[in-house]
């Protein structure tokens, strides 16, 4: 079962940044797209930024020009870099990347256990 870790959440002051990390916590073939969600209380989850493995990207609106998502494809690992943060994305952020966990295996989603991102004075 190949799981994904995140890390870099926190409390921030709004116009703040953070960057998240994401990366399988163990070894794995091949990781394709890659993509960071947020979901708060009672909303459905949500894409913020999306990264396949040619780096090619896509952002929901709420993203574009503050937030900026990347990758490291050598360590299978994933960023969100995020800035001029405000109350409003405050959430818990999900990674979700396409995992091949190993030769001959199919290529499946999974999701990371979240990270809270919380934007307050």
């Amino acid at each position: 079962q190949v799981q994904l870790a995140e890390t870099g959440g926190g409390l921030v002051q709004p116009g703040g940044s953070l960057r998240l990390s994401c990366a399988p916590a163990g070894s794995v073939f091949s990781v394709l797209n890659m993509a960071w969600y947020r979901q708060t209380p009672g909303m459905e989850r949500a894409l913020v930024a999306i990264i396949n493995q040619e780096g090619s990207t896509n952002y929901a609106n709420s993203a574009k020009g503050r937030f900026t998502i990347s990758r490291d494809n050598a360590k299978n690992t994933c960023y969100l870099q995020m800035n001029n943060l405000s109350p409003e994305d405050t959430a818990v952020y999900y990674c979700y990347g396409e995992v091949i966990p190993d030769v001959g295996q199919s290529l499946r989603g999974y999701w990371g256990q979240g990270t809270q991102v919380t934007v307050s004075s």
